[in-house]
């Protein structure tokens, strides 16, 4: 799998929901044993990314991440997407019951090298999809 491929295989097969697709076998296949997802404070590794995403596809069964900018110097892919869903149960410490959505920008640099994701720094805009999931 060339680094491309790793990098769309995340967005289309891992972080969206679909019916073709394992999110847990698709991420044990894309990313390092050593990988490292690093947010704004904390950071989860291989196997706590795999479990957040399956608690988010339960949550939010319409969960789709799409890229709509990705920029490539090297090993290093820096893409801008949208994401959305229609959660139903505690999201962030908000009851939700399924009928309100979120659309939100996120901004991902990852790092990948011979097909394996190796690093991923993120930034998703939730405080949007807060205000919107309240209205």
């Amino acid at each position: 799998m060339t680094n491309k491929e790793a990098l769309l295989a995340f967005y289309e097969k891992a972080l969206s929901v679909n019916t073709e697709t394992n999110p847990a076998a698709v991420l044990s296949e894309i990313l390092d044993d050593n990988f490292a997802s690093r947010g704004s404070v904390e950071a989860k590794n291989k196997e706590q990314l795999i479990g957040q995403l399956g608690f988010f596809w339960k949550l939010i069964p319409d969960l789709q991440w799409v890229p709509q900018d990705i920029v490539n110097e090297g090993n290093k892919f820096v893409v801008r997407s949208l994401a959305s869903g229609t959660p139903n149960g505690d999201f962030m410490g908000m009851p939700t019951d399924g009928t309100k959505s979120f659309k939100i920008m996120t901004i991902d640099v990852h790092t990948i090298k011979d097909g394996k994701v190796k690093e991923v720094h993120h930034l998703e805009d939730w405080g949007t999809a807060m205000k919107q999931l309240k209205s």
